[in-house]
């Protein structure tokens, strides 16, 4: 008798081929690296590595040492404060005539919907630009709009991370962090990167926007909160200081380099030794660094502290500045979960964000040039996305939105060698795809490093066998009509 073989065995060993395809392929691939390895063995480490936040020699000579980014969260709408289109307006409640990318498709509708609110010149560049943005107008001269912006994923989150860490997905560093990593900071009494947050909510992703994902944890943000104590646990209770403290955090220090001599070669355990020590010193220079009360009633109300709708983001704002001219390398100032999502309500809504920012915004760059700072901070204002040219939640005006665009969208920078009184790029008569000069997030994020003398393929971090950056891999390219 032929002997059958087992029907459950074979069914099994075939559903393993199929069902492990992939796993088959990424044997086949650790294979082929741990060959290339072998051909090409790395040289060992002579000595621990460590990391710190001690200043940096940039790859050539810097235009910027700072940067300040103002982070929209939710998508302002370029229609209606950045991109005025004719065409829009001509056709308004006509049906779109091309084809378009819905996110949220099941309210979704084809009707054009032109920007019900007028734009006009500004400054002697002539920049074109809304009337829900006068303080951003008076500074129409310092900034380089950018208005073909580009990441092409229409989920928050992921182009969150396109444009915080460089790809969209999740654990990477953000640009925070690459920042200090690549040229440390000049303060050696405050963190050199922090993270301002909205007292309404945290943004979208949360604590991945200021992440230092696989770069060592020295080099994340430190948050600052939006209400007093600003930073938790920072002042010791009365009985504590003076010698007391002194003598106190002296032994800790002592008990803490024993231990760390001891491993050598644990990053976070290095980071956060630093962290102890740096949390002494910002006992003085934090409490300094915020305390409004010191700078002049004309420049309070210059950011709008005593108006309620500017006084949160207007002192926020004013921080940041205090924190760049005190040696900090890089602060992000964050508006509430989805503030800019306007996806109902817009009528209403828009005129609201824009009332909570624009003042404030305006403030900081006309602050930093008054006081000399510009030319070698960045100011970044903007989002993860713009929204789309047609109307969603068709269900009356007063409830007319619009849905994510990240096809083509606008964001604006000043300062930092960054060209000014200038308008980079351009979308279609729509404003739904970015069609000439195109800025993808990583060509933001190479011309971004050139200015801080930093090139982007040579800033590297090596992990997984491999040396990793910023663009990863990406075309990204240094755009010259964005350099002053």
């Amino acid at each position: 008798m032929t002997n059958l073989p087992n029907i459950d065995s074979v069914s099994a060993r075939r559903h393993f081929m199929a069902s492990s395809a992939m796993s088959v392929g990424s044997l086949a691939m650790a294979w082929m690296n741990q060959q290339e390895a072998k051909a090409n063995p790395q040289q060992p480490n002579l000595e621990p590595l460590s990391f710190d936040t001690l200043p940096k020699q940039p790859h050539h000579p810097p235009k910027a040492k700072a940067m300040i980014s103002l982070w929209m969260q939710g998508g302002p709408s370029h229609h209606d404060m950045f991109d005025p289109k004719p065409e829009m307006v001509k056709h308004d409640g006509e049906d779109f005539p091309d084809e378009i990318k819905y996110d949220d498709a099941a309210n979704a509708s084809s009707k054009i919907f032109a920007s019900p609110w007028k734009f006009s010149p500004q400054g002697e560049c002539g920049m074109e630009l809304s009337e829900l943005i006068p303080h951003t107008g008076s500074i129409a001269d310092e900034i380089c709009l950018i208005r073909s912006t580009k990441t092409g994923v229409n989920n928050h989150g992921q182009s969150i991370r396109a444009l915080q860490t460089g790809r969209i997905t999740a654990g990477r560093p953000s640009l925070g962090s690459w920042l200090t990593y690549g040229l440390g900071s000049e303060a050696d009494n405050l963190p050199s990167f922090l993270a301002l947050i909205d007292p309404g909510q945290l943004p979208v992703q949360g604590v991945e926007n200021w992440s230092n994902g696989w770069l060592p944890s020295v080099y994340q943000g430190t948050v600052i909160r939006p209400t007093e104590p600003r930073i938790l646990d920072l002042t010791p209770p009365a009985h504590l200081k003076g010698k007391a403290q002194a003598r106190a955090l002296e032994f800790l220090e002592q008990l803490n380099e024993q231990h760390r001599a001891q491993r050598p070669g644990q990053h976070d355990l290095q980071a956060r030794i630093a962290s102890y020590q740096l949390a002494a010193k910002m006992q003085v220079a934090a409490t300094d660094a915020m305390d409004l009360s010191q700078e002049s009633r004309a420049t309070q109300e210059m950011y709008g502290m005593h108006e309620k709708e500017t006084a949160d983001y207007g002192s926020r704002c004013l921080i940041a500045r205090r924190l760049i001219e005190r040696g900090v390398r890089f602060v992000q100032v964050y508006t509430a979960n989805q503030l800019w999502d306007s996806h109902g309500g817009i009528i209403k809504g828009l005129p609201a964000a824009c009332r909570k920012v624009d003042r404030p915004s305006a403030a900081l760059v006309r602050d930093l040039k008054q006081r000399g700072l510009l030319d070698s901070t960045v100011v970044h204002w903007g989002g993860e996305m713009g929204r789309l040219p047609v109307v969603q939640n068709d269900a009356g005006r007063a409830k007319y939105g619009r849905d994510h665009n990240t096809h083509g969208f606008s964001m604006w920078v000043a300062g930092g060698g960054f060209k000014a009184g200038h308008v980079h790029g351009k979308t279609d008569e729509w404003g739904h795809k970015a069609i000439e000069d195109v800025v993808n997030h990583f060509d933001y994020h190479a011309t971004l490093l050139h200015l801080f003398g930093l090139d982007h393929e040579q800033l590297t971090f090596h992990r997984a066998n491999r040396d990793q950056t910023l663009t990863d891999g990406q075309p990204g390219q240094v755009i010259p009509g964005l350099l002053a």
